[in-house]
């Protein structure tokens, strides 16, 4: 990106004149002070209580994000911070919406259980599955190490007594050697 960038201002830069540097530059500046503007923060109107929206609407009352619904009262109360949960003298648990409408305490628990629970026994099967891919792959590997052994064995049995056979061939017919070193002489 910035080749490109100063490929541009190289193409640019013969057509710059000192009247179209100062347009540019008021350019940015505007820019600058109209986006500076625009990310300033605003002070909002404070937030209406949650005992004034009761008796409205479930809506209403969790626009703002420190109310609970209680259903069948109609009352938007505060919600207790020093808990996790609302506790029933405040709400009963399935009729208390926070954040959405449609949402109770009650399914929202069940429902976090439920995925929590799917979530922690995929990680142990996966651990299970890795751990038991793993002893295979050993048992493959202790496996193919025994047939090796065992083939080798069976290829220095064979050798031996092919070499048993061999001496005694060339005993039969005379040509035995003294000294396996030795060479051998036609006589």
């Amino acid at each position: 990106e910035s080749s490109d960038v100063n490929g541009c201002l190289l193409r640019l830069a013969p057509r710059l004149t000192m009247a179209g540097l100062y347009r540019a530059s008021l350019f940015v500046l505007a820019f600058v002070l109209t986006t500076t503007k625009a990310q300033t923060p605003t002070s909002s109107p404070a937030p209406t209580p949650c005992a004034l929206r009761s008796n409205t609407s479930c809506a209403e009352c969790l626009r703002n994000v420190t109310c609970l619904w209680c259903a069948p009262s109609k009352q938007c109360i505060d919600y207790p911070v020093r808990n996790i949960l609302p506790p029933s003298s405040v709400c009963p648990l399935n009729d208390a919406r926070w954040g959405l409408c449609w949402v109770n305490f009650q399914i929202l628990i069940i429902t976090m259980s439920v995925l929590g629970g799917v979530f922690v026994i995929a990680i142990l099967v996966c651990c299970c599955c890795c751990c038991k891919c793993e002893r295979i792959g050993k048992r493959e590997d202790a496996k193919v190490e025994r047939q090796t052994r065992a083939r080798k064995s069976r290829q220095n049995v064979k050798r031996t007594e092919m070499q048993l056979r061999h001496d005694e061939i060339r005993q039969k017919y005379g040509i035995a050697k003294d000294n396996p070193y030795a060479r051998m002489n036609n006589p």
